[in-house]
């Protein structure tokens, strides 16, 4: 069985004027995000960044009509019965 994955795209800006996507991750605790991926490129806009992020999301979906998946059951699902 598999479950969508909660991941967003971030872009932080280390330095004024530098802007990298980030991956970040859901855990079993809502409260705790985990980086999946980095950008090493740096992109003179917000906007740039983001969609490039976007680009590399796209890529973790073998099934863009699925989302992105990951093997086990959802922890967060609500309980069935």
């Amino acid at each position: 069985m598999t479950h969508l994955r909660h991941i967003t795209v971030f872009v932080d800006e280390p330095d004024p004027g530098h802007f990298h996507w980030v991956l970040h991750e859901s855990t079993e605790d809502a409260s705790v995000w985990v980086d999946v991926e980095e950008g090493a490129q740096s992109y003179p806009s917000w906007t740039e960044a983001f969609e490039a992020g976007m680009v590399e999301l796209y890529r973790l979906v073998p099934d863009a009509t699925l989302g992105p998946r990951a093997l086990g059951e959802d922890e967060d699902a609500d309980p069935v019965g």
